[in-house]
């Protein structure tokens, strides 16, 4: 029975094709742990290749520390630990957030500009809210003797400070 993988969309999703078996190694030559994982293969756009989610932690008894990036895991001879970096955290999120971005504008702009309507704005009337108001008591002041409607707005009252 397959289940609908929800995309980052809401009410879009994607239904898995199948699945595949794939052995799955962590660790090196001198400590290392093998074991066969299945995962659901989908047909949508995603920053990641694989997500390793609770039967892989299952599997392997994995405690993940998320705040450190790292798995752990026993092995033959001693702990197994797989780690990332800051910096490579920071490289697959910012992927993620442009994907999901594309994603979104790709469902969102075509209803954006059929629900809308354009509109061109007459830039040479004034509206009220572009039009200047001053908040408090001021006076006019002429700044060339030759063209009246050169003005400076000044306040009449002195700040407290």
């Amino acid at each position: 029975m397959s289940f609908p993988f929800h995309a980052v969309i809401p009410g879009a999703q994607a239904y898995p094709l199948g699945q595949i078996d794939l052995p799955i190694t962590f660790g090196d030559r001198a400590n290392f742990r093998s074991e066969v994982l299945t995962f659901e293969v989908v047909d949508f756009t995603m920053s990641y290749h694989t997500i390793l989610g609770r039967p892989c932690y299952a599997k392997f008894m994995v405690g993940p520390n998320y705040t450190y990036l790292k798995l752990k895991m026993p092995g033959p001879n001693g702990v197994i630990t797989v780690g990332s970096t800051f910096s490579h955290k920071f490289t697959c999120d910012h992927e993620h957030f442009e994907l999901a971005t594309a994603i979104i504008n790709f469902f969102e702009l075509p209803w954006l500009g059929e629900s809308s309507t354009p509109v061109v704005p007459d830039y040479n009337k004034p509206t009220p809210s572009t039009a200047f108001c001053p908040l408090e008591e001021t006076n006019a002041v002429g700044i060339d003797p030759t063209d009246p409607t050169k003005m400076v707005w000044i306040r009449t009252q002195l700040l407290a400070k």
